[in-house]
């Protein structure tokens, strides 16, 4: 089996997903929402956690009503958990130049809660979340991204250009080279996990997986991108993860049951 990461995937190889199947993701999504109704009993097996406060940021365009079924099935499992509070995800207009913003959020909730906060973020609030983490190490526990697309080529997705229109930035691969190569490294000392789906059709894959430490794991599911926060997989992996005791983190064991080598294609670095 090839080891395939950021590291080991050359970022000029790296395209966005064929328009066929970008155009598959509504109904594919829709789907997904259905099916999470039906798996609503099973979710009750996911394991529950000690409480500790969570925040979830929504993806590029997407507002903080679009995490409210992830967030619910958080506190069905004992989270203390919290909308981004910043409206609709437009980058730099939502969280400001520096992210100043979503900074003070954060460091509203770790105030209030007194304890560690765990960052979920779908999309670009997945890479907003590394970043902050990154920043602000002492108030983070983890962070878990859901098809952010924080390493590659960065017009490897379908939705560059309307990033570029509402936020006035030149996502421009060459001159901001040393910005991109940042994004794509972990936080330090802070367990990451990348959720995400061979089947995106908005970000190609191959950009939204962890490099290899011993802090970092990929978990890969059969999902949409604009379904992953709806999707019963996910639900279950972020259970999974939000569960750890806080200093005893482990990757996700895929094999531990028969049905999660069904539910999960592959996990870890080696795909």
């Amino acid at each position: 089996m090839a080891v395939v990461d950021a590291a080991s995937v050359g970022v000029r190889n790296i395209r966005a997903p064929s328009l066929a199947l970008a155009l598959t993701e509504g109904g594919r999504a829709l789907a997904e929402l259905v099916s999470l109704q039906g798996a609503s009993p099973l979710l009750q097996f996911a394991p529950s956690g000690d409480g500790h406060p969570v925040m979830v940021l929504p993806g590029f365009l997407a507002g903080g009503g679009t995490t409210g079924p992830l967030r619910r099935f958080l506190q069905s499992k004992g989270y203390e958990t919290f909308c981004w509070g910043l409206g609709r995800n437009l980058g730099p207009h939502a969280i400001g130049p520096e992210g100043e913003l979503l900074a003070q959020r954060l460091e509203s909730i770790h105030r209030k809660m007194k304890r560690k906060v765990t960052l979920v973020g779908w999309s670009l609030g997945g890479i907003m979340s590394r970043e902050l983490a990154k920043k602000y190490p002492k108030l983070v526990r983890q962070v878990v991204t859901l098809g952010s697309p924080f390493a590659g080529h960065p017009r490897a997705n379908h939705a560059w250009r309307i990033y570029q229109g509402v936020t006035g930035q030149d996502i421009d691969p060459v001159a901001m080279q040393d910005v991109f190569d940042n994004l794509a490294e972990p936080p330090p000392g802070i367990p990451s996990t990348a959720i995400f789906t061979k089947g995106d059709g908005v970000v190609s894959w191959r950009s939204c997986i962890e490099k290899r430490s011993a802090l970092t794991d990929n978990i890969e599911v059969y999902a949409s991108h604009c379904g992953l926060g709806v999707n019963p997989s996910v639900f279950f992996a972020l259970a999974d993860r939000l569960a750890l005791p806080e200093r005893e983190w482990r990757p996700f064991d895929r094999t531990s049951a028969t049905w999660r080598r069904f539910v999960y294609p592959s996990s870890g670095h080696l795909h």
